[in-house]
C-alpha cells in the first residue's frame, strides 16, 4: 500500500506569498488615506463643540481647521478643499479633497473623501 502526501508545492507557495504581498502592499497604500480621512473628520467633529469656533468668522474657523490638520499631520487637504457656507443659525464645513498615490507601475490608487460638519454660532441649537 502506497502512501500519498497531501499538501502545497513550493510554487503553490510561492503564489500565496505574492498574492499577500500584493494585499499587504495595498493596505499600506489605502491606510494612511483612510487615516487622514478620519483625522479630517476628527478635526471637525472636535470644531462643532469648541465655543472659540463658534463666535468665530470663517477665516479664523478656516485657520482653526488647518491648525488641527498640522498636528495630524495630515498633508492632502488642500485650502481650496475646505468650504463654510451659511446654514440656518450657523456655518456648513465641506471638505471635499482627492488622494492619488502610485500603485504598481503605472497604476495609481485613487481616494475620493468628503466630509461635513454643521457649526452652530453661539452655541445656539
Amino acid at each position: 500500500m502506497k502512501r500519498m502526501q497531501g499538501g502545497m508545492t513550493l510554487i503553490g507557495f510561492i503564489i500565496v506569498l505574492a498574492v499577500a504581498g500584493v494585499f499587504i502592499y495595498m493596505g499600506m497604500k489605502l491606510i494612511p488615506m483612510y487615516s487622514e480621512y478620519y483625522s479630517v473628520k476628527r478635526a471637525l467633529s472636535e470644531m462643532s463643540t469648541d465655543a472659540e469656533v463658534q463666535v468665530a468668522d470663517p477665516a479664523k474657523i478656516r485657520d482653526l481647521f488647518f491648525r488641527r490638520l498640522y498636528v495630524s499631520y495630515a498633508e492632502n487637504v488642500e485650502k481650496d478643499d475646505f468650504k463654510i457656507a451659511r446654514k440656518d443659525a450657523g456655518w456648513e464645513i465641506t471638505v471635499d479633497y482627492e488622494v492619488r498615490k502610485p500603485l504598481i507601475g503605472n497604476l495609481d490608487v485613487v481616494g475620493h473623501f468628503t466630509a461635513k460638519q454643521k457649526i452652530n454660532r453661539g452655541g445656539i441649537d
